[in-house]
């Protein structure tokens, strides 16, 4: 039966070429908008990580919630020993703590409401590769009374690096408390709402203004992003529920689910459209190359093979192509790919972002097993029907196609 089957697919060989095209090219489709999908997905997931929140952050509990209000109440105190503790993991890149502050920022003519963190200037540069600099230059840790600025805010108060600021805080004995400081950079993270108020200042100088040696958050970097939630689960079960509170990137970043929500709703609708067309295309191909063929099927049956035999020939028959199929697609869709992550596909920002970047497509082996399978079923399903229907055809009038 397989010998038979494979020498008619080589004997036909415009409909099986006309067949395997139709394959070939809804497979390419699927791996290239399946890897595309969970390109957009991973870049905007380390845009968020590399610009703002990390991959964990280990808070007081109930910081999240309340701290905004007052974060002096949810300090972490013993700082060197929650880090050394965290930094022993295999897994971790690098720990660092932040200080969450809100106040009045003025530029000398007016005050602007903002949102500050009190960061260790060389361990955040590192984390940050996500975060584009668009005048000046990041905090360094020798700047004691440098300040970066989110563009949006930058923008509004008119001010560039070289121009001096005043901050104004409470402490946290509810004391107002100022600070002069030199703006050396201004930043785009990947929200304009965060960069329309956002300031960051060495740890040291917070710690300073708010009169305090803790920190409200200890940031953890990871060498693999694919590492947070086995990391996340270990750091839970060191540290008491009841005292500390650890959250992800994705619990950090509500705006990340929801962006993803949206896109897999937008490409779910494509890919739907691209998985139609090769259904169609191959149903289509099939249905020509069984029923122009009644003729060669009418002959086997008067010569005495059994329709349930001519059943399973055109069924083996196409099990061939689609796998061959399949794999052509694959391999194509593959070298399509690689071509074009190596000249990159350009994209506007996101919602709620600033920055635009460059698209690839992912080659991941979920994505690559879907769409040969989608191809290889595809194939073999539409033989099915009109395999059926080719076999009640009577042997009279299946020979009568011979003329």
């Amino acid at each position: 039966m397989f010998k038979l089957a494979l020498r008619n697919v080589f004997r036909q060989k415009v409909r099986t070429a006309m067949t395997l095209a139709a394959i070939v090219f809804g497979v390419v489709g699927l791996v290239l908008s399946g890897g595309f999908v969970q390109d957009v997905f991973i870049q905007l997931g380390e845009a968020v990580i590399h610009s703002q929140s990390g991959h964990l952050q280990l808070t007081r509990s109930g910081f999240f919630k309340h701290g905004s209000r007052a974060p002096h109440e949810y300090m972490i105190d013993d700082v060197a020993a929650v880090k050394s503790s965290i930094a022993a993991l295999r897994q971790v890149d690098d720990v660092m703590g932040r200080i969450y502050f809100s106040g009045l920022l003025n530029n000398g003519k007016t005050d602007l409401s903002i949102i500050g963190e009190g960061v260790e200037p060389d361990r955040e540069s590192r984390l940050g590769t996500h975060i584009v600099i668009t005048a000046g230059r990041q905090l360094r840790g020798d700047d004691r009374q440098g300040v970066m600025l989110g563009e949006g805010l930058a923008r509004a108060a008119r001010l560039v690096p070289g121009d001096q600021v005043t901050i104004l805080l409470n402490t946290a004995d509810g004391a107002l408390n100022t600070a002069d400081f030199v703006v050396v950079g201004v930043f785009q993270s990947y929200s304009k709402e965060f960069d329309a108020r956002a300031v960051r200042i060495p740890l040291a100088a917070a710690q300073s203004l708010l009169t305090t040696s803790g920190v409200n958050a200890i940031v953890v970097s990871l060498k693999q992003t694919t590492d947070t939630e086995a990391v996340g689960a270990r750091l839970a079960q060191g540290f008491d529920p009841t005292i500390f509170e650890l959250l992800t990137w994705q619990q950090l970043n509500d705006f990340y689910e929801k962006t993803v929500v949206l896109y897999k709703r937008q490409f779910g609708v494509l890919q739907l459209i691209v998985l139609l067309m090769v259904l169609l295309s191959v149903a289509n191909s099939v249905n020509m190359t069984v029923f122009e063929r009644v003729g060669e099927f009418g002959t086997m049956m008067a010569l005495g093979d059994r329709p349930e035999h001519v059943f399973r020939l055109v069924i083996v028959e196409n099990t061939i192509v689609g796998l061959v199929g399949g794999l052509l697609g694959v391999a194509l869709g593959i070298v399509l790919a690689l071509v074009i992550s190596a000249i990159g596909i350009p994209m506007p920002p996101p919602p709620n972002a600033n920055l635009g970047y460059t698209a690839l497509i992912r080659i991941l082996p979920q994505e690559i097993a879907t769409a040969f399978a989608v191809g290889f079923i595809a194939t073999v399903g539409a033989s099915i029907l009109p395999a059926r229907r080719v076999i009640r055809i009577p042997v009279v009038d299946a020979l009568r196609q011979c003329v």
